[in-house]
């Protein structure tokens, strides 16, 4: 299929082909028959890609902040490699269209094949010919109502929340500052309400079109009239609600606002201006801002647009999905005129063109839509979900493969996230002896950027492509936490050879599955990502460190910080607490260091946040402390670590400096380069394995203790009581 997509490094806009998304449980596979250009945040979006980097930098002080909390965590170098990694890569377009449901994910039942559905979200109501919706982000549309008028739902969700915002009364007045495309929809629904409205806009047309659609008067914002027209209004009193729905870095539509106000009125900002508010007169009229959030309630929680879970609706009246399914009935039935806004129809072919001339002024329009060719196949049947069948393999186990002399090992990913694209693929893109043979996600752009910058012979979103190529050697497993388990069961079924990035399994069961798995196979070539044993740093000090005769203490404190909100690593629920998905790495580097696999484990939380102590007890009586932490300063070291024995002490700083203290001392001179956790190596090691036919790096025995023991820790937390790991070695 087709997508359009920008490169914000280049500014390149381009349509490019990428694989069919899959379609989900908990969500429809819809395809475009309309797609709405939102000429204010899209052309905001192109405009900065084709500045300078200083440009972005200034542009986006939020994303500088970011960047420099990286470098302080991660250092110069990884956080250059993230970073450009992010920017040169190509990214969607769009957040609003209409289409028809092609394929229907396990459950869903409120529409079915064929339905006409308008859909929202900026990651998930795509230009692209296909796009995988989730349930709270699609609405159907009322019959009757042309898709192309349907194809403004969320920008209509958007003007729609403003106004809740302002909770406008039966004959008020109101001022609409900005009249781009949402400005004039709100013009509308102001009206709609009973609210007299008075509009400001620089454009002499657009002033026209909105005095057409239902305002009082406009007129330019340095111009007399506009507060002439609003002493006459309102008596002098002022408007008793002001929407600022205009872009910019001026500040003076915020002035305009104060001036043109009545003493308590209410401010509204749904759009992105300059927002330096003048104190005395805010202060003055004691002026009550609001802020708009997109298209309402549920935007931006997780649990809500990908999980599908509804707010009551007696305690919220209007999330995004009402706010959708509402607008569109505004429309079906004429309280709200969306044709008189459409400037241009483009077909999406001409869809790079069409921002171009959008972004020189060669198109002046209030909104712009592309439209879809016609696909005579979208009302088929839905594929039914089938269970892959067990691959039969012998009980007492195989031998693994030599690889010919010469023959590269040919490698799939499945997943190609932040860390497989950062910390995975540049090592293996670059490895003489390695062939990244196909790469498959559930969204198909993500598939395309990693085709295109590590060189996949194939991209996909069909993961039996991938486990039933016999020329595929090994699977890479890069996926959210709550999904590792089940694919990894499938790759060693398949007689796969694979590395799941941490954590292994989140409950006991799915590790029992994945042995299961190994038992009924007989393929154990299985890797977990627990690289921090790599790390030549650390491999040194332990080196330095030598032998111990007695039992050992072991400290290791995580400062592991806060995340940012709307982050899926908070979606407990479906992703597992931060400690199981993040844990495995810390028990894994303790017990290597150790020798052995722990044998108990005690765990404490701090009372209303994540802050944990981890004990972990060893067969000789050695003890490893792990405070793992999100309370602490964000400039301190993420990871230090102390281990003592027999009149020895090694310290590791952060994977940048290490030191041994002892009869004699060792100090490690400071890395140079970025913190280097092992990855490289690791890698290294695991396709050695499967060019060989050699050993797994890690037995499958200390993978499966260190999974154990972090599952441990939830259980010792709600029991408060020690763990004993059963079975332990």
């Amino acid at each position: 299929m087709k997508q359009v997509v920008q490169n914000y490094k280049s500014g390149e806009l381009a349509v490019l082909d990428v694989p069919v998304p899959g379609c989900k449980p908990g969500g429809v596979l819809v395809r475009t028959a309309y797609s709405l250009i939102s000429t204010g945040t899209e052309l905001m979006k192109v405009s900065e890609a084709g500045m300078s980097m200083l440009g972005k930098a200034r542009s986006r002080p939020d994303q500088v902040a970011k960047v420099m909390q990286s470098v302080a965590t991660n250092g110069v170098p990884a956080t250059y490699r993230k970073v450009m990694g992010k920017l040169d890569s190509y990214t969607p377009l769009g957040y609003s269209l209409c289409g028809v449901v092609e394929q229907v994910g396990a459950g869903i039942d409120d529409v079915a094949v064929g339905d006409l559905v308008a859909c929202a979200g900026n990651e998930h109501a795509l230009h692209a010919e296909l796009n995988w919706v989730p349930k709270n982000l699609y609405t159907p549309v009322p019959d009757g109502l042309a898709p192309r008028h349907a194809a403004f739902g969320t920008v209509g969700s958007i003007a729609l929340q403003g106004v809740r915002q302002g909770e406008p009364q039966l004959g008020e007045s109101a001022l609409v500052i900005g009249l781009g495309l949402i400005g004039q929809l709100v013009v509308q629904l102001l009206a709609a309400a009973g609210v007299r409205v008075i509009g400001v806009d620089p454009d002499p047309a657009r002033c026209e079109l909105a005095e057409r659609l239902g305002a009082t008067a406009c007129a330019d914002p340095g111009s007399a009239a506009v507060e002439t027209a609003v002493a006459e209004l309102t008596g002098g009193h002022g408007v008793d609600q002001v929407y600022l729905a205009a872009g910019g870095g001026s500040n003076q539509p915020v002035e305009l606002a104060a001036r043109m106000s009545r003493d308590r009125g209410r401010v509204v900002d749904i759009g992105k201006c300059r927002l330096d508010l003048p104190w005395n007169a805010y202060y003055e009229k004691e002026l009550d801002v609001r802020f708009s959030r997109s298209y309402g309630p549920g935007r931006y929680d997780p649990e809500y647009e990908l999980e599908g879970r509804d707010y009551p609706i007696g305690y919220v009246r209007w999330t995004e999905r009402r706010n959708l399914a509402c607008f569109l009935d505004l429309v079906a039935r004429g309280s709200v005129d969306v044709e008189p806004l459409v400037s241009h129809v483009a077909d999406f072919e001409d869809a790079v063109e069409t921002y171009r001339s959008l972004k020189d002024g060669d198109l002046k329009a209030v909104a712009v839509l592309f439209r879809y060719p016609v696909h005579e196949g979208a009302a088929e049947a839905a594929a039914p979900e089938v269970a892959v069948p067990a691959v039969k393999r012998p009980a007492a186990g195989t031998t693994a493969a030599v690889r010919p002399a010469g023959t590269p090992v040919r490698l799939a990913f499945v997943g190609a996230g932040n860390y497989a694209t950062s910390m995975l693929l540049p090592h293996l893109a670059q490895r003489e002896g390695v062939e990244l043979s196909k790469v498959v996600t559930t969204t198909a752009l993500s598939a395309a950027n990693a085709q295109r910058k590590f060189g996949f012979a194939e991209a996909t979103t069909d993961l039996d492509s991938v486990l039933d190529d016999p020329s595929v050697d090994a699977v890479f497993v890069v996926t959210r936490h709550s999904s590792h388990a089940e694919l990894t069961q499938r790759a060693l079924l398949a007689g796969k050879a694979v590395f799941v990035e941490k954590p292994l399994a989140l409950t006991e069961d799915e590790l029992a599955g994945v042995l299961a798995a190994v038992e009924k196979s007989g393929n154990d070539r299985l890797q977990v990502g627990f690289n921090r044993r790599f790390s030549p740093l650390l491999q040194e000090a332990r080196k330095r460190f030598g032998a111990r005769t007695g039992p050992a203490n072991l400290r290791y404190l995580v400062n592991a910080g806060s995340l940012q909100h709307g982050s899926w690593y908070l979606q407990q629920g479906t992703e597992g607490s931060r400690f199981a998905g993040e844990g495995g790495h810390f028990v894994d580097t303790a017990s290597w260091l150790l020798g052995a696999d722990p044998v108990s484990v005690y765990a404490v939380a701090t009372p209303g946040n994540e802050d944990l102590q981890v004990l972990l007890r060893y067969p000789d009586g050695s003890t490893a402390t792990i405070s793992y932490v999100t309370t602490g300063a964000p400039g301190f070291p993420k990871e230090t670590l102390d281990l003592v024995a027999d009149g020895k002490v090694l310290r590791l700083d952060d994977f940048v400096r290490a030191s041994v203290y002892g009869p004699g001392k060792w100090v490690s001179s400071r890395l140079p380069k970025a913190r280097d956790k092992g990855q490289e190596a690791e890698l290294a090691s695991f396709v050695r394995a499967v060019r060989t036919g050699g050993p797994m790096p890690v037995p499958l025995e200390s993978l499966v203790a260190t999974t154990a023991a972090t599952l441990a820790v939830q259980a010792g937390l709600a029991a408060g009581v020690p763990v004993k790991l059963a079975g332990a070695r």
